[in-house]
C-alpha cells in the first residue's frame, strides 16, 4: 500500500505547519542525493518528501488534499462494510472471499454482567420545582372544583327559585317557601329568594323575625334604588310589629328617600307615628301624601289609612278635616262600624249628645262591640 504524504513526512493528520516544516528539513537533509553518492534510491526518496511537503506546506493545498483522504477512507469503510456483510456462498470473480467475520454491535459481556445483580432501590428525591409542580396542581384542582361547585349551586339555586315562583303565583305559600328556602341552601345570598320567602314569612306566616332576617340579608346585595327603597319599607313594616319603634321610622324615612313615590311608605310611616310614636301633626303629612300619591296614580284609596288620617286630625282636634274624612269612608262602605263610633266620639267631642247616641246606635247595629259600652257611657 502507498503512503499518503503525512506518512511519507513521518507526522500525524493533526500536525500543524511547523511540524511540518521541521520534517522535511529533517528529511531533506537525510535523502538528499548529494549525500549518497547519487543513489537512486535516495533520489527517489527524496522526490517524495519534496512532493509531500509542497502539497502540505500550502494551506490550500493541504486542505484539499485533507478532504481527498477523508473521501478514500469513507470509500474503503463502504467496501470494507459491503465485504463484511456478502453473503458466504457468494463469489465474486477474481476477489478471494475473506473468512466469515462475526457481526458485533458492542463489546462481549464483561464477567460482572454475566450473572444477575439486584439494583438497589433509590429513594426519590423531590426537588424545589417539583414542590411547586405539585404545589401549582393541588390549585388548579381546587380551582377547578371550587368553580363547578359554585355552577352547580347556581343552577340549583335558580331552578329552585323558579318553582317557588310558579309556586307562589299559585298562593301555594307553603310550597313556595319551601322552594326558597331550598335556593337560599345553594346560595345564601340570592336576593330574589330572600325577598319572595320574607314576603311570605311577613304576610301570611306573620314571622317577623324571620322577615326581617331576610330582608336585611336581601339589602346587602347590590340592588336598584328602587329595590332598596321596597326593602327598607318591608323590613320597617318587620320592626314597627315587632314593636321596634325607632329603627322602623328610620327605615321607611331611608326608604322614602331613595324613592319618595313609594305611597305604602308614607302611609306605613304615618301609622307607626299616629299610633306608637303620636306624632299627629308628622302623621298628617304622611298619610296625606301617601292618600294623594295613591288618588294621582289611579290606584283605589285605602279607606283604612283614610280613617287613620281622620283620627290624627281628631287627635289635633281638627274636628272639621276628621269628620270630612270619616264622611268619605261611609261614602264607600256605610256599613262601617268603626267609622260611625268614631263620629259618635267626635260628636261628643263637640258636646253633641243626640248625634253621639245616634251614631253608637248604629255603630252597635253595625256590629261593632266598642259601640255599646261608649252608647251607655254617652246616653244615659
Amino acid at each position: 500500500m502507498s503512503q499518503n504524504h503525512y506518512q511519507v513526512l513521518g507526522v500525524s493528520t493533526t500536525a500543524d505547519a511547523q511540524e511540518i516544516k521541521l520534517a522535511y528539513k529533517r528529511l531533506a537533509i537525510q535523502f538528499h542525493p548529494d549525500k549518497h553518492g547519487g543513489d537512486t534510491r535516495f533520489e527517489e526518496q527524496f522526490k517524495a518528501v519534496s512532493a509531500a511537503y509542497r502539497v502540505l506546506g500550502d494551506a490550500n493545498r493541504r486542505a484539499a488534499y485533507d478532504q481527498q483522504l477523508r473521501a478514500a477512507d469513507a470509500r474503503a469503510a463502504e467496501a470494507r462494510r459491503q465485504q463484511q456483510f456478502r453473503a458466504q456462498g457468494q463469489y465474486v470473480y477474481g476477489v478471494p472471499m475473506p473468512p466469515p467475520v462475526p457481526l458485533r454491535t458492542r463489546r462481549p459481556a464483561g464477567s460482572a454482567e454475566r450473572h444477575y445483580r439486584t439494583i438497589p432501590k433509590q429513594r426519590p428525591k423531590f426537588t424545589r420545582r417539583d414542590y411547586l409542580l405539585t404545589v401549582a396542581f393541588l390549585v388548579l384542582l381546587t380551582l377547578f372544583v371550587g368553580a363547578v361547585k359554585v355552577t352547580m349551586d347556581h343552577v340549583t339555586a335558580v331552578s329552585n327559585y323558579e318553582y317557588g315562583l310558579r309556586a307562589y303565583s299559585r298562593r301555594q305559600w307553603s310550597t313556595a317557601h319551601g322552594f326558597f328556602s331550598e335556593a337560599l341552601h345553594f346560595k345564601a345570598r340570592y336576593k330574589e329568594a330572600l325577598r319572595r320567602r320574607a314576603e311570605i314569612e311577613q304576610l301570611f306566616y306573620r314571622n317577623y323575625k324571620a322577615a326581617r332576617a331576610d330582608y336585611a340579608l336581601a339589602l346587602q346585595a347590590d340592588n336598584s334604588r328602587q329595590e332598596a327603597a321596597v326593602l327598607l319599607y318591608r323590613l320597617g313594616q318587620c320592626q314597627a310589629n315587632l314593636a321596634q319603634r325607632d329603627s322602623a321610622e328610620l327605615h321607611l324615612t331611608q326608604a322614602l328617600t331613595l324613592d319618595s313615590t313609594l305611597s305604602a311608605a308614607w302611609l306605613a310611616r304615618g301609622e307607626l307615628r299616629l299610633f306608637e310614636l303620636q306624632h299627629f301633626s308628622a302623621a298628617v303629612g304622611d298619610l296625606s301624601t301617601g292618600l294623594r300619591q295613591r288618588d294621582t296614580t289611579g290606584r283605589s284609596l285605602s279607606l283604612k289609612y283614610l280613617t287613620y288620617r281622620g283620627l290624627a286630625f281628631y287627635k289635633q282636634r281638627n274636628f272639621g278635616a276628621a269628620r270630612q274624612d270619616y264622611r268619605r269612608v261611609l261614602l264607600r262602605n256605610p256599613r262601617n262600624g268603626q267609622v260611625h263610633f268614631l263620629l259618635g266620639r267626635l260628636a261628643q267631642q263637640e258636646g253633641n249628645k243626640a248625634a253621639a247616641c245616634e251614631f253608637f246606635r248604629r255603630a252597635v247595629q253595625l256590629g261593632y262591640r266598642y259601640g255599646q259600652e261608649a252608647r251607655e257611657q254617652a246616653c244615659r
